[in-house]
């Protein structure tokens, strides 16, 4: 059967007003549309759902179950109208790893100033898309080029790359190191939203690599000893661990950072959302 909203909210309606013509005044219908529509649905489950008398309406045992099912419909339908409507008074902006590193609060306060009927929540995501394909966001700060063309995406930054080691490795006594110094050691990666790879390094100097999906599972692995890594600034500035110490990467290339959004249904905030970071970012 093609089960429609409307007997669900009849027969809910039915329950919670006792009668069939206390049902009509609150649907706003004609009792006999109420008594139509309930036998349109008990018709089409093929069930008994209320049981009638002179004096009462009551659920049968079938009808309680299909009334519970129906109040979690009705109230998952709701939320999806709320959802859609309030489009335009929240701005979900997702990311994988890291959000705007030591950007995040003047972005947030920057936004809210400019604007205040515009909710931000930022939401963690660590899929390649940080959130957008899931649907979990409506823009996201990508911090590797995206390959997917179902999205567009504007560089609004670049930050250094930092790698991080444990604080009692021998290279932590430096203010910086080089790529050639990080060779002899296992590399932590993540190739699916990371932004470090074995390609960064000549060919014939490339360390070992072992992979990680996870940023706490990251600075865990790092905090022994056994591990380095490898990211944006970002990390350091959102990410510090006791026991796991951050150094810049001299001779390694800055890392790109990207405000991506859907390509065929561009978000109406995006450029508002470009222009602010862009401008922290170049202030910076």
């Amino acid at each position: 059967m093609n089960l429609e909203l409307r007997q669900l909210r009849c027969l809910v309606a039915i329950v919670d007003e006792g009668t069939f013509t206390d049902a009509a005044l609150a649907l706003g219908v004609s009792q006999a549309a109420v008594s139509r529509t309930l036998a349109s649905l008990e018709q089409g489950l093929g069930v008994r759902l209320l049981r009638r008398t002179s004096l009462s309406v009551t659920p049968t045992a079938a009808g309680i179950r299909v009334v519970a099912h129906a109040r979690r419909v009705l109230d998952a339908a709701d939320e999806l109208v709320r959802e859609a409507g309030s489009g335009e008074r929240t701005l979900r902006i997702g990311y994988a790893w890291s959000a705007l590193g030591r950007h995040t609060p003047a972005f947030q306060r920057g936004w809210a100033a400019a604007h205040p009927g515009t909710e931000l929540q930022l939401v963690r995501v660590n899929s390649p898309t940080a959130g957008l394909a899931e649907g979990s966001c409506d823009l996201a700060v990508l911090r590797r080029p995206l390959e997917d063309r179902r999205f567009d995406a504007a560089i609004v930054g670049l930050e250094r790359r930092l790698c991080a080691m444990a604080a009692d490795e021998p290279l932590a006594r430096r203010r910086s190191v080089r790529l050639a110094d990080l060779s002899g050691h296992t590399l932590l990666i993540d190739r699916r939203t990371g932004t470090t790879t074995p390609e960064l390094w000549p060919p014939d100097s490339r360390p070992a690599t072992e992979e990680i999906h996870d940023v706490d599972d990251w600075l865990t692995a790092i905090s022994t000893g056994r591990r380095i890594g490898m990211s944006a600034e970002a990390t350091a500035s959102q990410y510090r661990r006791p026991g796991v110490v951050y150094r810049p990467v001299r001779d390694a290339e800055p890392v790109a950072v990207r405000l991506a959004w859907w390509r065929d249904d561009p978000h109406p905030a995006a450029q508002a959302v470009i222009e602010l970071l862009t401008a922290l970012y170049r202030t910076a």
